[in-house]
């Protein structure tokens, strides 16, 4: 099958280093392959969405010499698209009341957080309740990620996480459930992302057997972090990727990603540096490690 990857951000914030790598890793496994590479904006949380991070995150990418094909899609505009989903997955999902602090407060916390107790899946637990979420019923079934990069993983949501929301009480589509049907609808065959994401990788899937969709592949490299061991992220106020420094800050992506790439006194321009990577890019180069700091390697590029 033609390749087909994407970039994902959402716009809660400007793009920063971390935002970078990933958009670096996915941009390469695509064009190397010769196929296409999407830009898809998750702005399905309208809560998280800062002003004018939307724009932002595209001029960056544009003025970094990025190019997607296809139209850019908004997932904002996808609600009836998440919806037919919810709605062909039958008695699999059902209504909860169960607000976040009465779970954080009732039940044991697991390695993926609090471990959801099927309060809800005969019968709401509180029919006074005004607002439901919707989740998704799991069995004791592994669901066994084989990706490309990290260890093969394997998980068994029901007794690991549990029924998971795929619509919030606030009626907005819960990311796993948004996440599956675009890449189903864009036909994407493989996913490059962060290693900080890998343990939703099972929900994903299951929902994708759960709707009865194609499954992609995954590799997800290391996630960059500061000395203190912080992820780079929005939410730990990372700072905005330099807008003088594209062609030095393109190569820190590469050699974060092992790519050895030549000094920076090897190009004249950002255009020379990606036709350099695209032909040079090697993804078994990729450091297998879950995370690294942000500054590896620690060799000079200037």
């Amino acid at each position: 099958m033609h390749y087909i990857g994407r970039f994902a951000p959402s716009p809660s914030g400007p793009l920063h280093f971390g935002s970078l790598i990933a958009a670096t890793a996915s941009y390469l496994c695509a064009k190397s392959a010769n196929g296409k590479w999407l830009l898809r904006i998750e702005d399905v949380d309208q809560f998280r969405i800062k002003k004018n991070s939307i724009n932002s995150i595209i001029n960056t990418l544009e003025s970094y010499g990025y190019q997607w094909d296809d139209d850019i899609l908004y997932q904002s505009q996808r609600s009836e698209a998440y919806q037919d989903a919810l709605d062909s997955l039958g008695k699999l999902s059902y209504p909860c009341t169960c607000t976040r602090k009465f779970l954080q407060k009732q039940v044991p916390t697991g390695t993926y957080g609090y471990i959801y107790p099927n309060f809800c899946r005969e019968q709401i637990s509180n029919p006074d309740a005004p607002q439901f979420a919707m989740r998704l019923r799991t069995n004791n079934t592994s669901i066994h990620v084989d990706d490309y990069l990290q260890d093969a993983l394997c998980q068994d949501i029901e007794a690991e996480v549990g029924d998971f929301i795929i619509k919030r009480s606030d009626k907005m589509f819960s990311y796993q459930l948004a996440v599956v049907v675009d890449d189903e609808h864009q036909n994407v065959t493989d996913v490059v992302r962060g290693s900080d994401l890998l343990d939703n990788t099972p929900r994903q899937i299951y929902l994708q057997q759960c709707l009865r969709y194609q499954q992609s592949s995954y590799l997800h490299f290391p996630t960059a972090i500061t000395p203190d061991g912080k992820k780079l992220s929005k939410q730990n106020h990372s700072p905005e990727v330099d807008a003088q420094q594209k062609r030095l800050t393109i190569l820190r992506t590469l050699n974060f990603l092992g790519q050895e790439a030549p000094s920076i006194d090897q190009f004249s321009t950002l255009e020379d540096i990606w036709n350099w990577a695209i032909k040079n890019w090697d993804r078994d180069k990729i450091p297998a490690q879950m995370t690294l700091p942000e500054n590896y390697p620690n060799h000079d590029t200037t």
